[in-house]
């Protein structure tokens, strides 16, 4: 068994070294989340906090913190007359927006334990949720949501008050009210707190992929420890704009996109979604992103679905910036020497590279990716397009960042360095295994569950299997339960061969199957927009389903596969497939919030399809 340490730093118990940047709060003078936002009025009052799109206005507009905090104060002064407790669970289910910082500010100021929801979950989900954590009060983004959530309410749940964002002329019933009518027209002053860092913050439900989700247990030494060593990796100025567009109940985006920013002053801009992301980057000019893989993935594919349709001379230009900036990039990493081609890259940056950054405002300086694997493929990319792209890895569990990536140590075949306070080591069957002051106060109501992640050492049991390089990056090989074991022995990490199958345009989504086979099959779903034209060009009716089991268009799918998985060793190779229009959706139950497939759920709802390509 094999341990070590982040080498750049051995903290003692409890502590956390932070950026030396004059602006940065460090955990020990916050205290506690809320203690966070009260150092960041005091030293920044004046300082656009957040910036947001009206709708009834049709323009941006920003607020100060001095104006956040006005707000916060009126959510605190209507939560108080709650008769809510100091402990007490409250829920919120809203897109990102100035309101979830409002909400979650006074809530956490008043000693309540914030239970974040995820706006396109479903509602029987959401209910489980709600009584599991025996919430008291439920902050809604719209009527819609509300009217669409109360049929799975029962006695079981205790909800005493339900706040309803959006006002619209939907008339309301008890316990609901539009926030408009609760909160006060004026407020006094934010209140004082007497939360202890280590005390519980919030509890995020995972995922769910199989079984009920569990409540993840957070601390605000949890969130702030993991907040301000990323800062030891990444630095983030009071002049950076972040343009927020994952869910902020997602934990990536809520330590690392809402706190961290929070810790270095900088300011945070809320997209509208992710239709109008491309319109917003261009307004907004964002600085700094945090994003999952398949916004990546999506860039990468409509880039080279573009680049299709240019000239030879185009194409070939293209290649040869993507193929000079990652060459740079290897020498500025130490990795290769100086090459003469380096002195082409001003006149390629400004004929092709330029012309992309444009695409994302022209001022984006660092792009973080998070939350699954980023493929190799898409990191060259957009690395050789100039971009400065981190991948890290953490879990809801680690608050969540155990590594990433620095922009001066950047292998983007690895997740990263562990940050400055973790400390990670290779367990049984090569699964990595992390300890560190992010490590969750364990299971909401679930001591065997806490029990089974971590040790008594202290150790959380991430479930992936790693290796750790002699630059002390970590290297993820392979995932400890979705690993398929064919009938001769093989194991195939299926993960790998849907995210190189996913880097073709024509699919949507992929899921390999094969466990006890003697070889691998498929369920694909077809990008729509692609069907059109995929089905014209073998002569086939696009609203006929019969056509999906074309023998020539399952040839034609099969030769693209073959393509796309080249690199893999021959027992690693699609012989079936299975073709499908409708995806797996959180509305389905076939995938979750944060946007993973319920492996489980697809294999037992496609169990014919599967069984007719192992007939």
């Amino acid at each position: 068994m094999t341990v070590t340490t982040n080498t750049d730093f051995i903290p003692p118990e409890n502590t956390v070294v932070v950026s030396t940047h004059n602006d940065s709060i460090p955990p020990e003078q916050a205290g506690t989340l809320y203690g966070l936002f009260q150092e960041r009025l005091k030293r920044s009052p004046q300082h656009t906090a957040y910036r947001s799109y009206s709708n009834s206005r049709k323009e941006w507009y920003d607020i100060s913190w001095q104006e956040v905090a006005i707000q916060v104060a009126r959510w605190q002064d209507a939560l108080a007359k709650q008769n809510l407790a100091p402990g007490d669970r409250v829920a919120i289910n809203l897109k990102n927006c100035k309101e979830w910082v409002f909400f979650d500010q006074a809530a956490m100021g008043l000693g309540l334990v914030v239970v974040p929801l995820y706006p396109d979950d479903r509602p029987d989900s959401v209910a489980y949720i709600l009584q599991d954590a025996d919430v008291k009060l439920l902050f809604l983004q719209n009527a819609a949501q509300w009217k669409r959530l109360e049929p799975s309410l029962t006695e079981a749940h205790n909800i005493q008050r339900v706040i309803i964002n959006n006002y619209d002329d939907e008339v309301l019933s008890d316990p609901a009210i539009y926030a408009k009518y609760w909160l006060p027209s004026n407020s006094g002053a934010i209140h004082a707190s007497n939360a202890k860092p280590d005390q519980l913050a919030s509890i995020i439900y995972t995922s769910g992929t199989t079984g009920r989700p569990k409540g993840v247990m957070l601390s605000h030494y949890n969130m702030l420890s993991v907040a301000a060593s990323s800062l030891q990796y990444i630095d983030v100025l009071p002049s950076d704009i972040f343009l927020s567009f994952l869910p902020l109940s997602h934990t990536l985006e809520r330590t690392a996109g809402y706190y961290l920013p929070m810790m270095a002053g900088a300011t945070v801009a809320y997209a509208r979604g992710i239709p109008q992301l491309a319109e917003d980057m261009q307004y907004v000019k964002p600085t700094i992103m945090i994003a999952v893989p398949r916004i990546f993935e999506r860039i990468y594919c409509r880039l080279k679905s573009q680049l299709s349709t240019k000239s030879f001379i185009a194409k070939a230009l293209f290649q040869t910036t993507v193929t000079t900036g990652w060459a740079r990039f290897q020498h500025q990493q130490g990795n290769c020497k100086w090459q003469p081609s380096f002195m082409m890259w001003p006149l390629l940056e400004k004929l092709v590279a330029s012309k992309v950054q444009e695409r994302l405002g022209g001022n984006m300086r660092l792009i973080v990716s998070g939350g699954a694997a980023l493929p190799l493929p898409v990191s060259k990319l957009f690395i050789g397009l100039g971009f400065c792209l981190l991948q890290g890895y953490g879990m809801t569990e680690t608050s969540p960042v155990i590594s990433v990536n620095k922009p001066d140590s950047n292998d983007p075949a690895s997740v990263g360095i562990p940050i400055p306070g973790v400390s990670v080591m290779i367990g049984e069957n090569d699964e990595l295994l992390s300890r560190g002051p992010g490590n969750m106060l364990g299971y909401w109501n679930n001591h065997k569950a806490t029990a089974q992640i971590i040790n008594t050492e202290g150790w959380l049991h991430t479930g992936d299997q790693a290796r750790i390089g002699k630059n002390g990056h970590v290297y993820i090989t392979g995932r400890i339960k979705d690993i398929l074991i064919l009938n001769n022995g093989e194991k195939v990490p299926p993960s790998d061969i849907e995210a190189a199958i996913l880097m073709d345009e024509i699919f949507e989504q992929a899921l390999v199957v094969g466990e006890g086979e003697s070889h691998l099959a498929a369920l694909l779903v077809l990008n729509a927009d692609h069907w059109f034209s995929l089905a014209k060009e073998h002569g086939l009716d696009v609203f006929d389903r019969n056509s999906l089991a074309n023998k020539a268009l399952k040839a034609n799918v099969l030769q693209r596969l073959r393509s796309l998985l080249h690199d893999f060793p021959a027992y690693a190779k699609i012989r079936r497939v299975t073709l499908m229009l409708e995806p797996w959706t959180i509305e389905n139950d076939l995938m979750t919030p944060t946007m993973k497939i319920k492996r489980s759920k697809v294999l037992e709802f496609h169990q014919a399809e599967i069984k007719e390509m192992y007939r």
